[in-house]
């Protein structure tokens, strides 16, 4: 089983987008999803995987993300990605085909680490879905960036609840400690302000043979 890891900055009430952007503006907290999900033994790189919304999303001066594989799924097979000759880049029509790719070692440029889920809500809903019984890959990780204030009540997309009732019992919160440990360096531990903005990084972790 292979495993897959979302990364997302979320209100209390989980929203993460408003008007197809980002309600905030957290350079701290963007260097340190670049540095998650770039960090990667030599000779292997990490893949983030996106809805077409959230390509889109993404200044394209900065797109695709560099030093990463990039994969954007889309219900259009026709449709244009602004590829780079010096970052690995795929169009998908499903995520089960996506995650075929990452399963396939022959079809990426070099051995994938990790993979990261990097939005939009519909990905990130479907993703969360996933069992062994239905997929030979799951999501037992999430890298969550709580904006804990303001409220930003103006958001307009959500992520899952997936510490909601019925389903808490799935889901530990790993200690700091374990979170450097995973990520390979330094992060900053407690309440982070930014911009009047304040926030925590966590991570919260499950048994994937306990998903049904």
């Amino acid at each position: 089983m292979s495993r897959l890891t979302i990364i997302v900055a979320a209100t209390k009430s989980n929203g993460i987008g408003q008007n197809s952007t980002l309600p905030w503006r957290l350079p701290r907290e963007m260097k340190y999803f670049a540095q998650v999900t770039t960090t990667a033994p030599p000779g292997h790189s990490n893949a983030v995987i996106m809805g077409r919304n959230t390509w889109e999303s993404i200044p394209e001066k900065y797109r695709p993300l560099p030093r990463r594989v990039n994969i954007v799924t889309s219900r259009n097979e026709n449709y244009m990605l602004n590829s780079s000759p010096n970052t690995p880049l795929y169009l998908h029509t499903t995520l089960a085909s996506a995650l075929a790719r990452l399963n396939t070692p022959s079809t990426t440029d070099r051995p994938i680490h990790r993979a990261f889920v990097i939005g939009g809500a519909s990905l990130y809903s479907e993703s969360l879905a996933l069992s062994p019984s239905s997929s030979p890959t799951v999501v037992d990780r999430i890298l969550l960036t709580r904006i804990l204030s303001p409220d930003f009540d103006q958001c307009d997309v959500f992520m899952p609840d997936f510490l909601g009732q019925g389903t808490e019992k799935r889901w530990d919160r790993a200690s700091h400690e374990e979170l450097e440990a995973w990520v390979g360096f330094k992060v900053p531990e407690g309440e982070q302000e930014e911009n009047g903005i304040k926030y925590e990084f966590q991570m919260w972790t499950r048994d994937p043979e306990g998903i049904v």
